[in-house]
């Protein structure tokens, strides 16, 4: 099922520059299933023509748009000193200065990027280093482009530490319309930068804090893709 998923990823119109186009697994089941309802509709048609023709075309709208969503591209991760590359594709809607208190204990630059649902939502490490914290808040399911968002919906925190004693802290945030956020890390786990660590489902929002003495190389309204567009450099220790 999943080579098959694979080859449909690739014939359809789906493709990114620089890169090889794969499905996240945490897609497959959601895409078998409305796999499954299109061949039966298909095959009702001949008993039920016209519902079964409206059904047909419903399934396939759903599962084409459900392959696209969930496409996981391989990345060229750039490689320099000090570099922090976006933990998400999407749009950047804030970048302020505030004290961040769950992991970093300071003041910190937030950059918040918006994932619409056409939006690759593979979450991607910003940094290499390793997991020395992981928190879970359960909340509430505004607008993700919302400043609200980032303080009140259902969240996952994820504090790295490089090499160089640097910390920075993502955090995955639930949309109005995403419900459910996958984090694979765990604490101590060692990740290079522009690793995969985790994915949200159907519209979302990403916050990344930042050293404040990090040279952005980003502003409000720019684009962005996860593993490849360097946000900033931040100073070695």
């Amino acid at each position: 099922m999943a080579l098959f998923l694979q080859y449909i990823a690739n014939a359809l119109w789906f493709h990114e520059k620089d890169c090889v186009l794969k499905i996240n697994k945490h897609g497959f089941g959601i895409i078998a299933i409305e796999l499954l309802l299109l061949v039966i509709s298909c095959f009702a048609i001949s008993v039920f023509s016209v519902a079964a023709t409206a059904a047909c075309i419903l399934f396939f709208v759903l599962f084409v748009f459900t392959v696209y969503f969930f496409r996981d591209p391989e990345r060229r991760i750039p490689d320099g000193k000090g570099i922090i590359v976006s933990p998400a594709d999407g749009r950047v809607v804030e970048i302020v200065q505030e004290r961040e208190d769950q992991f970093c204990d300071k003041e910190m630059v937030r950059i918040s990027i918006f994932l619409n649902i056409f939006n690759v939502h593979v979450n991607r490490m910003p940094v290499a280093g390793s997991v020395r914290f992981i928190r879970r808040v359960q909340g509430r399911f505004f607008h993700a482009a919302s400043h609200k968002a980032s303080l009140d919906n259902e969240q996952t925190m994820v504090g790295i530490e490089t090499g160089e004693g640097v910390k920075i802290l993502v955090k995955q945030i639930a949309g109005f319309i995403a419900r459910r956020i996958v984090c694979y890390a765990k604490i101590n786990d060692g990740f290079s930068i522009g690793q995969r660590f985790g994915i949200i489902k159907f519209g979302s929002r990403t916050d990344i804090f930042v050293p404040v003495h990090t040279r952005l190389n980003v502003v409000v309204g720019d684009k962005v893709h996860g593993g490849t567009t360097i946000l900033g450099t931040y100073e070695q220790l």
